[in-house]
């Protein structure tokens, strides 16, 4: 159950990033793709997402280590929006309609999924958890 909330959050977070110009969810602005298709697109992605970062981010942070340490941390924005538009590109492989033009819509969209997916993983905690 929780890897199903965790990717249902994860598209939310995704679907907040169309908001950016350079990120597009359809068939580039046409219109052409329905709520359902679109739901669909969202949750895929948040699935690809996931898999990328879980096979990708531990090698990055491993060899960007001196990195991590030399920028304080900043680094990882880096990977972020690195790892964001290579999910873009293997949705773009994979034939979905979830577009990424470039590093820095990579970079503010990789902003938004951590910010609205750390939000809404903190309201689902709090709302599992029993208050004593």
């Amino acid at each position: 159950m929780a890897l199903v909330v965790h990717v249902l959050i994860t598209a939310v977070a995704v679907w907040m990033t169309t908001a950016l110009p350079g990120i597009t969810l359809g068939d580039r602005g046409l219109g052409t793709e329905g709520p359902a298709a679109q739901v669909l697109t969202l949750l895929v992605v948040a699935v690809v997402f996931g898999i990328v970062n879980a096979v990708l981010k531990p090698v990055a942070k491993t060899l960007g280590c001196v990195l991590y340490i030399l920028t304080l941390g900043l680094f990882g924005l880096v990977v972020n929006a690195l790892l964001f538009w290579l999910t873009g590109w293997v949705a773009g492989r994979l034939e979905l309609p979830f577009h990424v033009d470039g590093f820095w819509s990579a970079f503010w969209g990789a902003i938004i999924v951590t910010v609205v997916s750390s939000l809404l993983h903190g309201i689902v905690r709090r709302v599992a958890e029993p208050e004593d």
